[in-house]
């Protein structure tokens, strides 16, 4: 029996489509008075929205403009983080925030202008350019998150300094007086494997460090990657005093590489990932790591979103915010025996 003191929820655009056998996106330039849908169409749709009670978000939302947090899985990461301060900052400034799993589907983009979506902050975006296109023509703003490819001019897009990260961490281990490095990449089709790679090339070059003791070894950003990259590289008789990994979550596959070859760390081995996860600081040894500051990352999204939705050009189309070295104990000096010039 219908609990009398509830309120009926109201139909979806999907619900009254498939009532008047149409598409998604004609339901929505109905219900958004959008001008190019024929007449008998319009009125057909009209009949039903009015029959079925709906209500346009918009009509029954206060506040701030809406936005979205589109990301390509809640599983990866480097999810949480940004999430959490795109959320705050959002809160703060009063816009209500719902976060999206990206699915590619036909009338997305429609379903987010109906739902009154005013921007979207994407997580290393998956969109292509026609979706980046027709998210312009629906007039919804669009930030990425350590974008993927090269920023461009008219995209916008908020990253962290991640040459420079890679050029501090293989600096820290030069430091530290190390001569026999490796590198694991992450996924090269992402520009912030590449930058991170080459920092770590770029500092090793200027300390005269020559190609015939620098291993470099291609993956991606996971465990697995860094277990299986870290095993080869470990058994070779001229194995590398210290590994630069692209990802925490590689640098703690390494550990796991060097722990079951009977290596320790550091004594063995240093290791320096990149991230500072959570997990950075409870692994054993607790790891030593560059920085990039997740939460603000998605905070600084927001309010550059925030701007677009205003009017407002922000002062430049990509932000890098800056990295930093985080010195714990999965590094140190080589051991005697192992050190060679």
């Amino acid at each position: 029996m219908p609990n009398p003191g509830r309120r009926r929820r109201g139909p979806s655009l999907a619900e009254v489509a498939e009532l008047a056998g149409v598409s998604i996106s004609t339901v929505s330039k109905v219900a958004n008075n959008s001008p190019d849908v024929a007449d008998q169409t319009r009125t057909k749709v009209a009949e039903i929205l009015s029959e079925q009670r709906y209500v346009a978000p918009r009509q029954r939302r206060t506040g701030g403009p809406r936005i979205g947090l589109l990301v390509r899985s809640m599983r990866l990461p480097n999810t949480a983080e940004p999430l959490r301060g795109a959320m705050e900052r959002a809160a703060g400034a009063g816009m209500p925030l719902e976060v999206l799993l990206y699915r590619q589907q036909p009338d997305w983009i429609e379903e987010l202008r109906a739902h009154d979506i005013r921007g979207l902050v994407a997580i290393s975006s998956v969109l292509d350019p026609e979706e980046r296109e027709q998210l312009t023509d629906a007039g919804i703003a669009l930030v990425v998150v350590n974008p993927l490819g090269p920023p461009h001019v008219g995209h916008h897009s908020v990253g962290a300094t991640d040459w420079a990260g890679g050029y501090a961490a293989a600096d820290h281990l030069l430091g530290l007086g190390h001569r026999r490095f490796g590198i694991l990449r992450g996924d090269d089709r992402s520009m912030v494997s590449q930058s991170r790679a080459s920092g770590n090339l770029a500092a090793l070059t200027a300390a005269g460090i020559t190609s015939d003791s620098i291993m470099t070894e291609p993956g991606d950003f996971t465990f697995e990657a860094g277990l299986e990259a870290a095993l080869r590289l470990l058994a070779r008789p001229d194995r590398p005093t210290a590994l630069c990994a692209a990802s925490d979550f590689q640098a703690l596959g390494v550990i796991e590489a060097a722990r079951r070859l009977g290596l320790r760390v550091p004594d063995d081995l240093s290791v320096i990932g990149f991230d500072d996860l959570i997990l950075a600081s409870m692994s054993s040894p607790p790891l030593t790591t560059i920085r990039q500051p997740l939460d603000q990352l998605g905070a600084v999204a927001v309010g550059m979103l925030a701007d677009l939705i205003a009017g407002v050009e922000p002062e430049s189309h990509h932000l890098e915010l800056a990295t930093s070295l985080v010195v714990r104990d999965s590094t140190a000096a080589p051991s005697k025996d192992r050190k060679r010039n």
